[in-house]
């Protein structure tokens, strides 16, 4: 069942409905879909879905204005126990299987589908998390969208799978017994610093929804990724275009540095690229020079290099 529209915390144009959900082993769990409130005289043949990545939420609004100059509608989801969906008695972020979120993301599509009809093509855009999970999604329902969108999306361990496979089994064996044991908050706060207007960034976040440090990961929710991962490095076989886009390096350290304000201190870029062509069939990959983690929100020349080349491939796949 869904609510209706209402104003969103983003203010002028923004509004948020509430999607509920089955109620799981904490109670009652709803999901947030946001959209660009539309002009009622159109009905756009092409619309956007945007899923967030970790401890995140949807606050990106040029993003959501960028697509309305393409003619897409555009909407966005907080996934359950994320961002605006988020209820104090939740486990910040937890699922212990990626495909929880089928149940949210059918929603969300069930919403749009009524609203702009069944013929409407459908983009999902995903960032970081968000993109390993619409990726996964993507190939268990071909068929089902145009094409997928990814932005730095967590396709591989930092490092490599080799990473992956001495872990897993340790991070396996204690979510079977212990699934919510937090493990050891490695945030420094450097990528928080590099967003937030007040630290030299260019946004303004909601702390409530995106806190630094970040949200404590959790055992089940680690091995959940991990499978997902495993799944990507068997190749996942996505029967639409898929655009792999992410920084041109990666500077992970302890210390602070200016420098991080031009590279992703997150994700290995490495890893990324390497993964990207296991995704489909038809995979672009661009990396942006001096780009951040979120390709949206980094310095102006990045920002503006990477939607320069979205605007390209789109045009290439016939959507501009």
């Amino acid at each position: 069942m869904t609510t209706t529209w209402s104003p969103d915390a983003l203010g002028e144009g923004f509004e948020a409905r509430r999607l509920d959900l089955a109620d799981d082993d904490e109670g009652e769990v709803t999901a947030t879909l946001v959209r660009l409130a539309p002009d009622p005289t159109l009905r756009p043949a092409r619309v956007v879905l945007y899923v967030h990545g970790w401890s995140d939420y949807f606050f990106q609004t040029p993003l959501a204005h960028f697509w309305r100059a393409q003619g897409a509608a555009f909407y966005a989801l907080d996934l359950r126990k994320s961002g605006r969906s988020l209820r104090p008695h939740q486990t910040p972020g937890y699922v212990d299987d990626l495909r929880t979120y089928d149940e949210e993301i059918g929603a969300a599509l069930a919403v749009v589908r009524a609203e702009l009809g069944p013929v409407a093509r459908v983009m999902l855009m995903g960032h970081s998390t968000g993109g390993l999970v619409l990726s996964l999604w993507t190939a268990r329902h071909p068929g089902a969208v145009s094409g997928l969108v990814l932005n730095s999306p967590w396709l591989e361990l930092q490092g490599s799978s080799l990473a992956r496979h001495l872990s897993a089994p340790a991070i396996s064996r204690l979510a079977r017994f212990n699934p919510k044991a937090a493990l050891p908050n490695i945030d420094p706060g450097y990528y928080a610093r590099t967003i937030d207007v007040a630290t030299g960034g260019d946004w303004t976040v909601d702390d409530r929804w995106r806190p630094t440090p970040s949200f404590p990961v959790r055992a089940g929710w680690l091995s959940a990724i991990m499978v997902g991962h495993a799944a990507v490095a068997r190749g996942l076989g996505i029967d639409v275009p898929v655009l792999v886009t992410m920084s041109d390096r990666t500077l992970i350290s302890a210390r602070w540095s200016e420098e991080m304000r031009s590279a992703d201190v997150v994700l290995d870029v490495e890893a990324i690229a390497r993964r990207a062509v296991q995704l489909g069939d038809v995979v672009t990959v661009v990396r942006v020079p001096g780009g951040m983690h979120d390709l949206t929100l980094s310095a102006r020349p990045a920002r503006e290099r990477f939607y320069a080349e979205l605007t390209r491939w789109l045009a290439a796949y016939g959507w501009s």
